[in-house]
């Protein structure tokens, strides 16, 4: 049985940073693209962003370039997402999530096993 469980976020001001973990067991955690998404209140879930299998290639939404950073240790079947000058619109609960598939997506659909999500949130 997968299991994914996010930690690390928490309450910060604007302009401030957090970094969210994920801890993942049941699958082979190299075979795996790894992805973050956020849903904030009265909104759909978003992506954010994603690391392939072997942690070489990365891909983030526009508003998260050059702010957040997604990151993979296979050895500890952990990823990261290391968030800088948050913004208030970053507010919201983030989820992690695994995808089987070789190819880039940023489809939440193609994502099969989620974790049950932290939250985040920016004061300004």
């Amino acid at each position: 049985q997968v299991q994914l469980v996010e930690s690390g976020g928490g309450l910060v001001q604007a302009g401030g940073s957090l970094r969210l973990s994920c801890t993942a067991s049941g699958l082979t955690f190299r075979n795996y693209a790894m992805g973050w998404f956020r849903q904030a209140p009265g909104k759909e879930r978003e992506f954010v962003a994603a690391i392939k299998q072997s942690g070489a290639i990365t891909y983030y939404r526009d508003s998260v370039k050059g702010r957040f950073t997604i990151s993979r240790d296979n050895a500890k079947n952990m990823v990261y997402l290391q968030m800088n000058s948050l913004k208030p619109e970053d507010t919201a609960v983030y989820y992690c999530a695994a995808s089987i598939l070789v190819a880039t997506t940023r489809s939440e659909t193609d994502f099969d096993s989620w974790g049950q999500g932290t939250q985040v949130t920016v004061s300004s």
